[in-house]
């Protein structure tokens, strides 16, 4: 009745709703996952509270899942779905897209897989110049929209496995990813509505992974570590120093840091069964069974592909293999032997290069293989014998590293990197620095005055992240001798350590053209002040991804405080003004202003905003169409279902013994209706109509189905009923035998579970006794849901009365007044029974001894707590 107190409580009461409110919303989308997404396979991961890390499987129960996406028609088929389509419509399922990323249509990697590919009409993007699947005339596809579809996807099989929605999510991409590179796996993201909380580069992936589980391996000693990572597309060797350093937030922790990177865009899988194909293809040639050649047919090869990658996975642990196909091409069968040694030969300039990425790491790294301690082998290429047969040459060691799980690792430690960077959960500290493979600079050129008095233009250089520098990482670069309005521009740095073909197909070496504009207007407005310079503010982020975080003009003045203070300099003496030989400095105060920026990004194009909505708007409208099209089937397969069941079921004992002759015809009727309009309307019928006829159905099956239902819980219910009557009463009786000054019931309770008893007694009598009276083909009256609550009242009234026995306290015993001292024994025992407040349960003596009335009462309280 306080009316402060009140408040308070109601305060209280409703912050305890909003932060259990905020605790549900929370709880329910705290999941994190990865993509671990490779050229040809992609593994997803989750964390969610209960389940630390764990692989999601997808909807076959595999661990991996195809890159690969079929669009035929009105069909979108993923991962293993789209992988079996690829063998009968090889052009509208697409693979392999990591290759096209961030690449102009010019790009010689577009020329590769089109020869990989001759199925697919690879156009040109006129807007930005990148390449588009034509899928048909009307529909076309960017390779970015068609990696969104398969995020999605990963997506979907991670909130299954998760039981959750997710939205966050670490992906991985391979080292030498280039900026525009990064920015198409963003994109993709984007379009997928998956919130990326950093692109790991799948290499760091696998060095975390390693590291968390041997945390305590690792000391302040530097280990390295180096990791050779074969893949289907591609190739990467890592040297990783592993250390504890020492932090200001969390003391003394592990860290990985990459020392050295090198890699093989064009060494992995995926070539080596390329090579097989074509082998496969010459000796079908060469069997004659046909005159047309196999190589133009794009089925059969496709059917060759698939073989030829089961014939690669044979070979590392067979010396030959029959490889087969049935119905390669005109119905006829294609058999031939393949040895180990024939596929080597076929791939022998590939594990010439086996080396090369070794030796560009440690290049890289400027370290010797003798500062290598284990040489680990990571990725599905790397169980090729031949390969591990050159690598272990090249780097002479005694053996190889196989104590990671060269398919999952890198999953795995995306995954943890999602837990660490997510609010939701806490995980012990691991810090990575990861390393920029190319190196960035900014150029640009001013006008210089010569000792002769001549002008002259001189081109600068200004080097802003060097090969391998670690980040995420700021940078500032100051131009001081301009006053007026310039540009200046980002490119890659010196990139002669790349091969060739590397170079050829980097693309773009220019990144972006910066044009600052207001900078002579702010002179102007600022002219009695010193100019520091003209600030570019520059941020490398977690993904390695470069960003100009923004462009400031700063000047300092003097301040007239300071020459106030100096007004009363007359009034000093003599003396105090010898003192101050030398006057105070004046405070010069700080202006900065933000100058206009334009950008001009010279490699790849982004996306506009208009473009980036209709991609979303086009994945989002076949998503919905999936949606619908799995709906229809799902009602089409429950109305089938529920047609042949109760078809079955109106000749089964159990059904015919509640069902009416007349019903059983009406049922019968409708069901052979209903069969009969799906065999010739149903294929074409709408969700809509397939769902109102089964409805319908339902609804004319309801009563029978009741009838059943209740006839099969009648007797576990009345069994329950019964037992629960008869503890209750035995309960009963033996709390009215407790004596009077024992007693701990009032007679309102113990009358109040009385009457209970006797109502529902009677009630369970009379309605047993009136359905014995009614047709097994009428409404029941004798309900399950009404013995339940029966059930539930008697359980209630028994349970109240067993709390209060069980806190009860014991009454206080008059006093002894005689002056005599009992024994000390006696006594002690007298104090034992006076502290216990609850009589311990003993085995139930006979009814008639009314001084074990306590013993009696608490069994029939414990009998009735076990029912």
């Amino acid at each position: 009745h306080n009316p402060v107190a009140s408040e308070k409580c109601l305060k209280l009461i409703i912050f305890s709703i909003v932060y259990i409110v905020k605790c549900v919303i929370f709880s329910s989308t705290v999941a994190v996952m990865s993509v671990d997404l490779g050229s040809e396979w992609m593994k997803v991961a989750i964390v969610k509270p209960g389940v630390p890390m764990e692989i999601a499987l997808n909807k076959e129960s595999r661990r991996k899942t195809p890159v690969a996406v079929c669009l035929k028609e009105n069909e979108r088929l993923f991962g293993d779905n789209a992988l079996g389509m690829s063998v009968k419509n090889p052009k509208f399922v697409y693979r392999h897209l990591q290759s096209l990323l961030g690449k102009k249509h010019d790009n010689p990697q577009v020329a590769i897989y089109q020869k990989r590919f001759p199925e697919h009409k690879l156009v040109k993007d006129e807007i930005r110049g990148t390449v588009l699947f034509r899928n048909s005339e009307e529909m076309e596809y960017s390779p970015e929209e068609l990696l969104g579809m398969v995020l999605n996807y990963s997506r979907a099989l991670a909130q299954d496995f998760a039981e959750q929605p997710i939205k966050d999510a670490v992906i991985t991409v391979p080292a030498f990813f280039n900026q525009a590179e990064r920015r198409a796996v963003l994109q993709a993201a984007q379009m997928a509505g998956v919130k990326v909380l950093q692109l790991i580069n799948d290499n760091t992936a696998v060095a975390l992974n390693y590291g968390v589980f041997r945390r305590k391996d690792i000391n302040s000693t530097a280990q390295n570590i180096m990791f050779y990572d074969m893949g289907s597309g591609s190739t990467t060797a890592t040297i990783v120093t592993y250390q504890t350093v020492k932090t200001k937030e969390s003391g003394t922790q592990p860290q990985l840091q990459i020392r050295g990177v090198g890699f093989d865009r064009s060494l992995g899988g995926f070539e080596m069964e390329l090579r097989l194909r074509d082998h496969l293809a010459k000796l079908f040639n060469e069997q004659k069974k046909t005159p047309k050649d196999v190589r133009e047919n794009h089925r059969a090869m496709a059917k060759l592909l698939k073989e030829a990658q089961r014939l690669k996975t044979v070979l590392s642990a067979n010396a030959d293999f029959m490889a087969q196909v049935e119905g390669l091409m005109e119905d006829i069968d294609f058999k031939a032997k393949v040895t180990r040694v024939e596929f080597e030969d076929l791939c022998a300039d590939l594990f010439e290069k086996v080396p090369g990425p070794v030796h560009e790491a440690l290049s890289s790294a400027e370290m010797s293989l003798d500062e290598i301690e284990q040489v680990i082998l990571v990725g599905g290429a790397t169980r090729v014998p031949k390969v591990q047969e050159v690598l272990l040459k090249a780097v002479g060691k005694e053996e190889l590293g196989k104590n990671i799980n060269a398919d999952e690792a890198g999953a795995m430690g995306a995954v943890y990197q999602a837990a660490a960077l997510s609010k939701a959960f806490k995980v012990k500290p691991f810090l990575v620095r990861e390393a920029a493979v190319f190196p960035i600079q900014v150029e640009f050129t001013r006008e210089t005055e010569e000792e002769d008095g001549s002008k002259s233009l001189k081109h600068n250089k200004r080097v802003l992240f060097q090969r391998m520098a670690p980040y995420p990482q700021r940078k500032v670069i100051t131009f001081n001798r301009y006053t007026d309005d310039f540009a200046f521009y980002i490119n890659y740095g010196d990139l002669s350590f790349l091969s060739e073909d590397d170079l050829s197909v980097f693309g773009s070496f220019n990144l972006t053209t910066v044009q600052l504009s207001g900078v002579g207007s702010s002179f102007q407005k600022h002219i009695d002040a010193e100019s520091k310079g003209i600030k570019a503010h520059f941020n490398m982020d977690e993904s390695g991804v470069l960003l100009l975080d923004r462009d400031e003009k700063e000047e300092s003045k003097s301040g007239k405080a300071e020459d106030e203070k100096r007004t009363d300099e007359a009034e000093k003496t003599e003396a105090e003004k010898e003192v101050e030989k030398k006057a105070k400095p004046q405070k010069k105060s700080k202006i900065s202003e933000d100058v206009a920026v334009e950008l001009q990004v010279n490699d790849i194009l982004n996306p506009s905003l208009e473009a980036i909505t209709s991609s979303k708007k086009k994945l989002q409208d076949l998503t919905d169409r999936d949606l619908e099209k799995h709906e229809r089937e799902k009602t089409l397969n429950s109305l089938e279902a529920f047609i042949f069941e109760t078809q079955d079921k109106m000749y089964q004992e159990e059904y015919q013994a509640v069902v009416s002759e007349e019903e059983k015809e009406e049922i019968t009727a409708k069901l052979s209706e209903a069969s009969a309009w799906l065999d010739e309307e149903g294929y074409s019928a709408t969700t809509k109509e397939l769902r109102e006829k089964l409805q319908e159905l339902r609804k004319l099956c309801k009563a029978v189905f009741f009838r059943v239902e209740e006839r099969k819980k009648w007797p576990d219910r009345l069994v329950a009923l019964d037992n629960m009557l008869n503890q209750s009463s035995f309960f009963l009786r033996g709390a009215r035998s407790i004596p009077e000054d024992d007693q701990i019931f009032t007679d309102v309770e113990l009358k109040t579970l009385e009457k209970v008893i006797n109502e529902t007694t009677t009630w369970k009598n009379d309605t047993v006794a009136e359905q014995e009276k009614r047709s097994p083909t009428e409404r029941p009256v004798l309900l399950s849901k009404d013995i339940e609550a029966k059930l539930s009242l008697l359980d209630r009234e028994v349970n109240y009365l067993l709390n209060k026995a069980k806190f009860a306290k014991p009454k206080a015993k008059p006093k002894n007044n005689s002056t005599t001292t009992p024994p000390k024994s006696s006594s002690k025992a007298n104090s034992s029974q006076t502290e216990d407040k609850v009589i311990p349960p003993e085995e139930t003596k006979d009814q008639g001894e009314s001084e074990n009335s306590h013993t009696f009462c608490c069994c029939a309280l414990c009998s009735v707590h076990a029912l």
